[in-house]
């Protein structure tokens, strides 16, 4: 309990309250969860990206306690210029974020993805967007594709809600087989009847611990279509460019690496749209496949 903060009522358990609810108009939850659903780390530096250009006050958290087991997601230990030893756990952060270019507000969630109790963790989450009055969900995520990191990043899309569908064209998902917490989460919000659209961005795989910057850019600029507004991510295009320019330079240096780069280039190059700008939905059933592919191979 944060001095002067009122828990509400009917909050879920395990929420911690870090603020008084604030009023938001038809806000947006966009969620992103380090780890097996976050490939380049692509979805939480997109929603990092969110909270941080639109100033996101912290709101309430969810107690790590019963979702972890801390000898895999272990307490860091830190020391102040006093040292003054404190400990810091497993953190699911939700932020408020007041967007005045748009109609709608965002709540941004970015955790880590939990190992225990994920459908009472879902609750938590659930219940916190009734509170908030969150209109919609939005869940991203990042996998490892046969794709070149040259070329542009592609993006796939999904939904249950068949307006959300119809609004950005997307297609519903026929996955079946394991998957991770974004689609636990985002089957469990269908369900309690909150609109969910699931995004995820395309890493590729001969660099699959590298951070990218540029897999995290394509997802903001979606999200940014979503809500209808824009957010200054010159930064992120910077990063971007920079990572590219690195991964040309440690493609280069391997003769076997730059021959199944150039072969995926030539493969890109051919499939690709001819206009430019054209939707990357636009077969949404080759993107589902590498989706399909990526979590099966990551059982």
């Amino acid at each position: 309990m944060v001095y002067g903060v009122s828990t509400p009522a009917d909050s879920p358990a395990h929420i911690n309250w870090l603020a008084n609810p604030p009023t938001l108009r038809s806000p947006v939850l966009i969620t992103a969860f380090e780890g097996w659903n976050d490939a380049g780390d692509a979805a939480s530096i997109a929603a990092r990206h969110f909270a941080d250009r639109w100033k996101g006050k912290a709101l309430a958290e969810i107690d790590a306690e019963y979702f972890y087991d801390f000898t895999t997601s272990r307490p860091l230990v830190h020391l102040d210029h006093e040292r003054r030893r404190s400990l810091s756990w497993p953190t699911n952060l939700f932020r408020s974020c007041v967007v005045g270019e748009s109609e709608r507000d965002v709540v941004v969630l970015v955790g880590l993805e939990p190992q225990l109790r994920w459908r009472t963790f879902c609750d938590q989450v659930i219940e916190t967007a009734r509170i908030l009055k969150v209109s919609q969900v939005v869940t991203l995520g990042a996998l490892l594709a046969d794709v070149p990191h040259s070329r542009p990043v592609e993006v796939y899309g999904a939904s249950e809600d068949e307006s959300i569908r119809t609004h950005l064209d997307l297609a519903p998902s026929s996955y079946e087989g394991p998957t991770g917490i974004v689609g636990v989460l985002a089957t469990q919000c269908h369900q309690a009847g909150l609109p969910t659209a699931s995004l995820w961005s395309a890493v590729p795989s001969y660099v699959p611990g590298a951070p990218s910057p540029k897999a995290g850019l394509a997802l903001v600029q979606r999200v940014s279509k979503l809500l209808g507004t824009s957010v200054f991510a010159t930064d992120l295009e910077i990063a971007a460019a920079t990572y590219e320019r690195q991964v040309n330079e440690l493609v280069a240096e391997d003769e076997e690496t730059a021959d199944y780069v150039a072969d995926l280039e030539e493969a890109w190059d051919g499939n690709a749209p001819s206009d430019d700008n054209a939707d990357l939905n636009d077969d949404p059933k080759t993107l589902l496949a590498e989706v399909e592919q990526f979590l099966r191979d990551n059982d």
